[in-house]
C-alpha cells in the first residue's frame, strides 16, 4: 500500500480521525506552524478525508450561519434577547465558527487528496470542486481571506484579494470539469464515502457547472466580460436540471446530524416577517415544508428582524406566537418527523440553476431558453424539490397574480413588496425582481447564499432591521450589512496580513464596506 506522510499539528490529527467527528477551533496559523507531529495515512484513507471535507463545511449551523447570514437574509429572526446579532451586533467568538472549520476540517483534508491523488483522476477533480464550494462561502463573508498560502507553515499567513480568489475558482472548476468529462461515467470516485452523490461523475459535472454559473452571475456587475464567458461555458457543459434527482444534498447520520435540526428545539429562532409576508401572500405551497403554524395562533406568523430586548418581551414576539422551522428539521413533540436529525443538508438545487439561467438571459447570455421559460422551470423545480408534484397546483402558483401581504406582526409592518408570482412580460426591472425573489424562496434554508444574493442584487425586498445596535449602521432604512469584519484573533496573531487585507478590501474594515463583487 502506498504510504502518504503528512506533517500535521495535533488539531489536524483530530480532524483526520476516522472515528471522531469533532475538531479543534484553534487559530489556523498556530496549527500550521506546529510541525512536531507526523501522521502517516495510506491511499485507502483518502475517501475518509473526503467525507470529512464534505461534512466539515459549516452549512446551517447556529454560530456560523443561523445567527449571522440566515438573519441578514431574513429567513429567520431571533425570539430571545440573548442573541444581539439580529440587531447587527458582531460576536467575534461566534463568527469564528464560519472561518475556522474551513482551515481545520476542510482545507487540510482536500489538500492531502490533491497532493496524493493522481492528477487527472476523478478523486483529484472532486477535491478541486469541493475546494471551490467551501472557500466561496468564506470569501463571500469577509472578502479577502487567507487562501493561496493558507496551507503553508508560517508565522504570517497572507490574505488574497477576492478577485484573485474568484479567478482561481474558475481555473479549478475548468480543470476539474475537463478531467471528469474525459473519464468513463461509470467510475465511482470515493464510492459511498461521497456523502453527496456517491461518486456519480455525471452529477458532479452538473454541480461544478452550476457552481461556476453561480460565481459568474455573482461577478456580473464587476467583471461582465469574464462573467459572460464563464456563465455560457457553464451552461454549455450542462448544469443541474431536474429536482430532486440532481439536487446536491449531504446525507446526515447519528454523528453528523443536521445543524438546523440540532438547534430547532432550542426555540431561539422563528420565521421572519419577510418570510411570512411573502409565503402567506403568495399562498405558497412550500410554506408547510418551510415552517409550522405558530402554537398560539395556528397561523403562519413571523417577527421583524432586529427587535429590541423590550420588544421581544411582548407576547406577540415569544416563540409560541411565531412559526417554528418546518417538520423535517423538527422533533415529533413539536410537530416534526421521527428522523429529523438525519434530514440531509441542502447544498445546491436544480431550481437555483434555472433562476441563474433566467438572469443570464436578461444579461444577454446564451442560456438555452427565454427568461420567462427558465423562471417558470425554476419555480416548478423548487416546488418539486419540496414535494409539491401536483401539476395543477404548480401551474396555479406559477400563474398567480398574488403579492406579498402585510404580516401580522408586532410592528404592524406593511407588505414586504408588491411583486406578483406571474412573470411580467414587459418590464425588465420587474423581471429581475421576480427572479431574485423566487430564487430567495428557493434557496431556503441556505442563509449564506441568500445573503450573498441580497447584497449582489439589492432587488430583493426585505425589511430594514427594527433596531441596529451596531454603531456602524445608524440608519437601517438606508444602510445594510455588506460583510463581516476581520476576526479579532486574526488581528492579534496575524496583524500585518490583516492590515494588508484591508488594503485589498478597498475600504475600511467595516460591515458597511462592500465586497469586490458588490456594486450596488
Amino acid at each position: 500500500m502506498k504510504e502518504i506522510t503528512i506533517k500535521l499539528s495535533m488539531c489536524l490529527l483530530v480532524a483526520f480521525s476516522l472515528v471522531l467527528h469533532t475538531a479543534c477551533t484553534d487559530d489556523y496559523t498556530e496549527i500550521n506552524t506546529d510541525a512536531n507531529s507526523i501522521a502517516t495515512v495510506g491511499a485507502s484513507e483518502l475517501p475518509f478525508l473526503f467525507s470529512k471535507a464534505l461534512t466539515g463545511v459549516p452549512i446551517g449551523g447556529q454560530t456560523p450561519e443561523n445567527l449571522f447570514a440566515a438573519q441578514y437574509a431574513q429567513y429567520f429572526a431571533n425570539v430571545t434577547s440573548y442573541f444581539p446579532t439580529d440587531r447587527l451586533v458582531i460576536r467575534m467568538d461566534w463568527l469564528r465558527n464560519a472561518f475556522n472549520p474551513i482551515y481545520v476540517e476542510v482545507m487540510p483534508q482536500l489538500q492531502t487528496i490533491l497532493d496524493n491523488a493522481e492528477v487527472g483522476s476523478a478523486e483529484h477533480a472532486l477535491a478541486e470542486i469541493w475546494w471551490v464550494f467551501a472557500f466561496h462561502r468564506v470569501t463571500d463573508y469577509w472578502g479577502p481571506i487567507p487562501y493561496s498560502k493558507a496551507g503553508e507553515a508560517s508565522t504570517g499567513i497572507p490574505y488574497d484579494s477576492q478577485e484573485s480568489i474568484y479567478n482561481d475558482f474558475f481555473e479549478r472548476l475548468d480543470r476539474a470539469e475537463a478531467v471528469l468529462k474525459a473519464l468513463p461515467s461509470d467510475q465511482r470516485p470515493f464510492g459511498s464515502y461521497d456523502l453527496m452523490y456517491e461518486g456519480d461523475i455525471t452529477k458532479w459535472i452538473k454541480f461544478a457547472n452550476t457552481l461556476r454559473l453561480r460565481l459568474a452571475i455573482r461577478i456580473s456587475k464587476t467583471n461582465p466580460t469574464l462573467a459572460k464567458v464563464q456563465g455560457e461555458e457553464a451552461f454549455s457543459n450542462t448544469v443541474l436540471e431536474t429536482s430532486p434527482d440532481d439536487d446536491a444534498l449531504i446525507q446526515q447520520n447519528t454523528i453528523d446530524i443536521n445543524p438546523i435540526s440540532q438547534m430547532s428545539e432550542w426555540n431561539e429562532f422563528r420565521m421572519s416577517a419577510a418570510m411570512e409576508s411573502t409565503l402567506v401572500g403568495y399562498d405558497d405551497p412550500r410554506t408547510p415544508e418551510y415552517f409550522l403554524p405558530a402554537v398560539n395562533t395556528g397561523q403562519y406568523d413571523g417577527l421583524r428582524n432586529g427587535l429590541s430586548v423590550e420588544q421581544l418581551s411582548d407576547a406577540m414576539n415569544v416563540a409560541k406566537s411565531n412559526s417554528h422551522v418546518g417538520p423535517r428539521w423538527t422533533a415529533p413533540v413539536s410537530g416534526g418527523i421521527d428522523d429529523y436529525f438525519s434530514t440531509p443538508l441542502n447544498v445546491m438545487s436544480s431550481a437555483e440553476a434555472y433562476f441563474l439561467r433566467a438572469e443570464g438571459v436578461l444579461l444577454g447570455w446564451e442560456m438555452g431558453g427565454s427568461a420567462e421559460e427558465l423562471y417558470k422551470k425554476g419555480i416548478e423545480n423548487s416546488l418539486m424539490q419540496w414535494g409539491v408534484t401536483d401539476a395543477t397546483v404548480i401551474d396555479t402558483y406559477i400563474n398567480s397574480n398574488a403579492t406579498p401581504v402585510a404580516p401580522n406582526d408586532f410592528l404592524d409592518s406593511p407588505a414586504v413588496g408588491n411583486i406578483p408570482v406571474k412573470f411580467d412580460t414587459t418590464d425588465e426591472d420587474v423581471q429581475y425582481q421576480q427572479i431574485f425573489l423566487q430564487k430567495w424562496l428557493a434557496l431556503f434554508p441556505d442563509g449564506v447564499e441568500a445573503w450573498a444574493e441580497y447584497r449582489r442584487s439589492r432587488g430583493l425586498p426585505l425589511y430594514p432591521v427594527a433596531n441596529s445596535d451596531n454603531i456602524e449602521i445608524t440608519d437601517p432604512t438606508t444602510e445594510w450589512i455588506r460583510r463581516v469584519p476581520f476576526l479579532l484573533y486574526e488581528k492579534q496573531s496575524n496583524g500585518e496580513a490583516v492590515e494588508e487585507a484591508i488594503n485589498l478590501l478597498g475600504g475600511p474594515d467595516l460591515i458597511t464596506t462592500p465586497l469586490w463583487w458588490d456594486k450596488n
